[in-house]
Order: C-alpha cells, then sequence, then structure tokens
C-alpha cells in the first residue's frame, strides 16, 4: 500500500472514527476508483472506506456463489423430487388403469345375462302347461259361485274342497314361477336372459292380476267361518289363461268351426250356470220381506221355516219352499235354478212372473243379458255355419254359373252329365281347392318348400330333370299346375301342337290308336310324356307335333309343365339348358327321330326371329319406361323452377358490387313492375 502523508489533526477535542456509508458498498468498483480519482487529497477514513468496501465486494461474491450453489443444489434436488413425484404418478396411473380394467372385466362379467332353459311359447311344453293351468280355473270358475249359494254343497264336501283349493293354489303358483320361464323373441330371437324375463313379468299388467289372484283370502275362513266360499273370488282373475289356452287350441286344430261353436256353447252354460245360482241365492235373499215376517210369526217355535227358509217359496217368483221333500234335494234345487235360468236367458220359455219390486229388477237385468246372449248366439252361430260351408258355397256357385252357360248353349246332355261328375269327382276327393289360390298369402320360400315337399319327387321321375340344379327343380316345381281329367278324356291327340308335358300324380292314361280303342302302352303313376316337344329340338323329326293319341282311362291326376313356363326358368339357367338339350338329342337319337343333317346346320331362322322379336319387345318396354321417367324428370323440373322463382322474388335485392353502402338517393331501386311486385298471399307469408 502507498503511504500516506501526515497531516495535521484538526483542532478538536477528541478524535471521530472513520465513518463506512453502506451506500458506497453496492456501488461497483468503476464508482469507487472514480470517487478516489476525483477526491485524490481526501483524508485516511475515505481510504479505509473504500479498502473496506472491496473486501465486502469479495464477500459478496462468494456469498453469491455460495448462492447460485445452493440455488443448484436445490434445483437438482426439486429436478429429482420432481422425476420421483412423475415416475410415483404414473405408477399411480397405471395402477388406476390396472384396477379401472379389472373392475370394467368384473363389471363385464356381472352384465353378461345368465342365460337359462325357458319355454318357447310357440312350442309343444307351453301348450300343455295352458291345458293344466286351464284345469285349476274352470273348477274356480264353476264351483266358488256354486259353493256360495247352495250351502249344503259347502258343507258336505268341505274337506274335498279344501284339498281341492290347495292343489288349485299350487298350480297358480307355479304358474307364476313358469311365467318367469316363458321366453319371448327380441329382434327374432328367443330370450333366455333370467333377469329379463323376470323383469317383464313383473313389469306387465298380468303380473298385478296374478298377484291378485294369490292374496290368501283362506285366512278369513277365521273370520266369517266356513260357510262363505266367496271369499274365494279373487281366484277367477286368471281367467285369461284359459282364454289363451282356446286361442292356441284353436290355431293347432284341423276342425276350428267346431271349436269354435263349443267354446260358445262353453260359454253360454257357464253364464247360465252363474245365473242359476245367483237365482237361488235371491230367492232366498229377495223374497216379500212382509211376507218373510208373516211366515216368522205364524211360524210355530220348533218350525225350522224361520229363518233359514224364509224366503223361499214366498212367493210364485221365488224358488218352492225346500221344506217339501220334492224340493228339498241338492240336485232338484240346482236343476230347478238351472231350468230356470235356461229359460229366461235364451228368452224361449214363460217363467212365473216377479211379484216383489227386487224382483221385477231382478228379472228385468237378466232379460237385458238373455236378450245380449241371444243376439250373441245367433251372429256367431250364423258366421261359424257361413265359414264352414263358405268352400262348399263358393263350389256351388261355379257350378250353377256352367250350368247356366249349358243351359243357354244348348249343350249336349252327355257332355253336360260329364261337366257335372267332373265337379263331383273334384268335391268329393277334396281336389276342388286351387292351390295357387291358397298359397298365395305365404312368402316365397315357404311356398316353395310346400311345393318341393308335395311336387319334388314326382318332377325327379322324369329323366331329363333327374341331374338338374336344385335351383331349377324349384323354379319348375313351382310352376306345375295340377290338372285332372274324366274318363274318356284325351290328354293329347296325334299331330296336335306340343306346347305342354304332363307328369301323372294319380290314374292311369293309355296310348290308343286312331280309333280310341285300341291300346298299345298303358301310363301310370309316375309315368311322363310330352317332354322332349317343349325343348324345340332342332332336328327333330317330330318337330313340335304330338306323335301318339294319349286318353284317361279313369279319373286322372296329373302334372302339367308348360313350354312358356320352363323357358323362363331355364333363362336364368343357361348351362342346365344346355344339358337338356343334349339330353333330348340323346333321347331321339336313339328312337331315331332326329335328323342329324338338320341338326348339324347353323341356328335356326326361326330361333334367331324369336331372339329378335323378344329383344324388339323388350326395347318396346325400355323406351316406354324412358319416356315416362323423362316426363316425370321434365315435370320435377319445371315445379323446382317455380320455387325457386317464388323465392327468388321473395328475397330482398343485393347490393351491387361497385356501390357498398348506402346507395346514394339518386340510385334507388326502380318501381316493382307487376311481375315482380309481391301477391298478397307472398306478403302474408313474409309476416
Amino acid at each position: 500500500m502507498a503511504k500516506v502523508a501526515p497531516i495535521d489533526p484538526p483542532p478538536v477535542s477528541r478524535l471521530i472514527p472513520p465513518a463506512i456509508v453502506l451506500q458506497d458498498m453496492e456501488e461497483g468498483p468503476e464508482e469507487v476508483s472514480r470517487g478516489a480519482r476525483v477526491a485524490p487529497n481526501a483524508g485516511p477514513g475515505v481510504l479505509f472506506n473504500v479498502n473496506n468496501s472491496n473486501n465486502n465486494e469479495d464477500e459478496e461474491e462468494k456469498k453469491k456463489k455460495k448462492k447460485e450453489k445452493r440455488e443448484q443444489k436445490e434445483k437438482k434436488a426439486k429436478e429429482k423430487q420432481e422425476k420421483k413425484e412423475r415416475k410415483e404418478r404414473k405408477q399411480r396411473e397405471k395402477e388406476e388403469k390396472e384396477k379401472e380394467k379389472e373392475k370394467e372385466k368384473e363389471k363385464e362379467k356381472e352384465a353378461v345375462p345368465k342365460e337359462i332353459t325357458v319355454i318357447d311359447p310357440a312350442g309343444n311344453t307351453y301348450y300343455y302347461w295352458l291345458f293344466i293351468i286351464t284345469m285349476p280355473v274352470m273348477y274356480n270358475w264353476t264351483f266358488i259361485i256354486a259353493r256360495a249359494c247352495f250351502e249344503e254343497l259347502q258343507t258336505d264336501y268341505l274337506v274335498t274342497w279344501f284339498i281341492l283349493d290347495l292343489l288349485c293354489d299350487l298350480v297358480y303358483i307355479a304358474d307364476m314361477v313358469f311365467r318367469t320361464r316363458t321366453g319371448y323373441l327380441e329382434q327374432g330371437l328367443l330370450v333366455k336372459d333370467e333377469q329379463k324375463l323376470r323383469e317383464r313379468y313383473i313389469n306387465s299388467f298380468q303380473f298385478k292380476l296374478d298377484l291378485v289372484s294369490m292374496i290368501p283370502t283362506d285366512l278369513l275362513y277365521v273370520v266369517f267361518g266356513l260357510k262363505f266360499p266367496e271369499i274365494r273370488l279373487n281366484k277367477l282373475f286368471r281367467f285369461n289363461r284359459m282364454l289363451e289356452f282356446f286361442q292356441r287350441t284353436e290355431t293347432r286344430t284341423n276342425y276350428p268351426n267346431a271349436l269354435r261353436i263349443s267354446n260358445l256353447v262353453m260359454y253360454i252354460v257357464i253364464i247360465i250356470h252363474w245365473n242359476a245360482c245367483l237365482y237361488y241365492s235371491f230367492s232366498k235373499a229377495i223374497g216379500g220381506f212382509e211376507t218373510q215376517l208373516w211366515l216368522c210369526a205364524a211360524a210355530p217355535a220348533s218350525s225350522n221355516l224361520c229363518p233359514a227358509f224364509a224366503g223361499f217359496g214366498s212367493d210364485r217368483f221365488v224358488y218352492p219352499n225346500p221344506a217339501d221333500p220334492e224340493f228339498g234335494r241338492l240336485v232338484r234345487k240346482y236343476a230347478y235354478s238351472m231350468y230356470w235360468s235356461t229359460l229366461t236367458l235364451t228368452t224361449i220359455g214363460e217363467t212365473p212372473p216377479p211379484v216383489e219390486n227386487s224382483e221385477y229388477f231382478f228379472v228385468v237385468t237378466d232379460f237385458l243379458v238373455g236378450v245380449l246372449i241371444f243376439a250373441t248366439i245367433v251372429g256367431n252361430v250364423g258366421s261359424m255355419i257361413t265359414n264352414m260351408n263358405a268352400a262348399r258355397a263358393s263350389f256351388q256357385a261355379r257350378i250353377d254359373a256352367i250350368k247356366q252357360y249349358m243351359s243357354f248353349r244348348k249343350v249336349t246332355q252327355d257332355l253336360e252329365k260329364r261337366v257335372i261328375k267332373w265337379f263331383d269327382f273334384l268335391w268329393t276327393n277334396k281336389k276342388a281347392v286351387d292351390e295357387r289360390e291358397v298359397l298365395k298369402y305365404l312368402p316365397d320360400k315357404l311356398r316353395a318348400e310346400i311345393a318341393i315337399n308335395v311336387h319334388l319327387d314326382t318332377l325327379k321321375k322324369v329323366r331329363i330333370f333327374a341331374d338338374c340344379e336344385a335351383g331349377l327343380l324349384v323354379e319348375l316345381v313351382l310352376k306345375l299346375q295340377p290338372q285332372v281329367y274324366s274318363p274318356g278324356d284325351y290328354i293329347c291327340k296325334k299331330g296336335d301342337i306340343g306346347r305342354e308335358m304332363y307328369i301323372i300324380k294319380e290314374g292311369k292314361l293309355a296310348v290308343v290308336a286312331d280309333d280310341g280303342i285300341k291300346q298299345f302302352v298303358v301310363l301310370s303313376d309316375g309315368s311322363y310324356f310330352g317332354e322332349i316337344s317343349i325343348l324345340a329340338i332342332k332336328g327333330s323329326k317330330a318337330g313340335n307335333r304330338r306323335t301318339a293319341n294319349i286318353r284317361s282311362i279313369g279319373y286322372s291326376d296329373l302334372f302339367c309343365l308348360s313350354k312358356d313356363d320352363l323357358m323362363e326358368a331355364l333363362t336364368e339357367y343357361p348351362d342346365a339348358k344346355a344339358m337338356l338339350e343334349e339330353k333330348g338329342r340323346q333321347i331321339l337319337m336313339k328312337d331315331g327321330l332326329l335328323d342329324l343333317e338338320v341338326a348339324a346346320q347353323g341356328p335356326d331362322p326361326k330361333e334367331i326371329e324369336e331372339k329378335v322379336d323378344r329383344m324388339t319387345s323388350t326395347l318396346d318396354i325400355l323406351q316406354t319406361r324412358y319416356a315416362r321417367l323423362l316426363a316425370e324428370h321434365d315435370a320435377f323440373h319445371s315445379k323446382v323452377k317455380h320455387r325457386v322463382t317464388r323465392l327468388e322474388r321473395k328475397l330482398p335485392p343485393l347490393p351491387r358490387a361497385d356501390q357498398p353502402g348506402d346507395a346514394p338517393p339518386g340510385d334507388a331501386p326502380p318501381p316493382p313492375t307487376p311481375e315482380t311486385q309481391p301477391t298478397k298471399e307472398e306478403e302474408e307469408e313474409k309476416k
């Protein structure tokens, strides 16, 4: 350090220590050196301050470095901590995802429907169960009201009724379980999910009825006694199961009209039975009140006329007094009540007139019900008889029309007899039904299956169709037409043009000479003829003419396949057509009926002409369709153009590109012309 010259101290009494200014410590070294240069003549206090400031700067730098190191260490620690946290987060996320996946798998496992063995509502098991549940329903509908009205019936067979009631209740419970196992169709498939089946049954209205029918009303026997079986009337709410059984039986049976009549009779008998029971009960309750009091007062104390028989025999309308042995038996009570109920409801007999007002009301109600029943009987029986005779009536109408025509045209009696015999044969052998008319309501697949089941075996017997494709055989089966011929009828004669082939389903045909008497060959079931003529094979010496006379010996049932139907079917099967023609040529060569020179020639001009004619007809059809489509297009185009014009009139005019913003007053749009001026209707539409 440079030596400082001594300076005389100022004349003061005491020394003042050098002051260290903290503000100067914050200044840079340049400022310090500059301050030193500015004041070179400063005293020793100033120099001391400069040295201290330098030391302070070094310390600050060291502190700063330490702070930076600490900060770096802290940053590194933070980064490490963040990395650890990131790893932990990733691990947690992975664990959470794995847990979610496991939960989803568990949910999927739980969501997988638990399939059970269900009962198909269209199967036999369901139908047999309906028969079982119908028995207790019929029992309850018949005997509950009878036991309630005829007290002797309830008290004499009490144990038997309790056993039967218990069995019925068990069957009712089993029916509820059965319903939860009955499947239903959803998107064409039978649902087997147990939960769905249960929910569907619980949410149905039938479940509520079943619950009502299963209320344990038998406990009320403890309150009211054993002589009140009417507490079981809630068991009648299962009647729809009985109706369902009758409906399914009607669908399954081959005699639906007979079943409908029997069901109608059963319903009528049940109504008459209920009315008879109510009549007996009302006879005991609605007898003249004053008469009852008089009987009770006049009867001796030991008599049982009061109060048990107070209403019976009180007047001519009610049931006679059961004290009479003739009317005291249970069978007579029920028979008399049924007789009175039948006469009243059917309105076909006379009954004793009522006396009291309540009896009048009861009879009026019975008469109204009887009128409805009588109208129901007449209407249903009439419609059933009409349906039963519908086929016969239609067939008879055809016979009558033909008879009138033959009478009008004065046909010979022999021919008229043959026609009538032919109709009799059709009706007797149940061949008067038009198969196509009956099967037209079925879809194509079902109709094809029925035709295959009935006719395919017969068609396969024909040699030329033996090896054909299954699709072609199905097409041909649907085109077979049944025909019935009477004895002596000619199916074809020699020289006729062959437009169809025949397959014998039932009966016998004879190949006869020109005189119609001499027989060469007898054809029976499964035989066929005319198959070569419908193929129109080139080079055939017979052409498409018949080469023999074929006559029916008795009544014959044949299948007919026309040439047009065969060619229509072969258009989609060209390979099958070539194969059939080849088989036909082989048959003709075997029989010596094929002209090889003609067959070796080119295509037949007639065939070419036929093809050209077909193409011309097809082209005409296409032109007609094109003209129709073009007319429709023009009409649609004009409509769209008219609509667009109307919309343009409704829209406000768009501003021009060269005149943005508000147009000046001089450029106002011209006034609307009569063509562009909106009409009243358009103004209303705008509003």
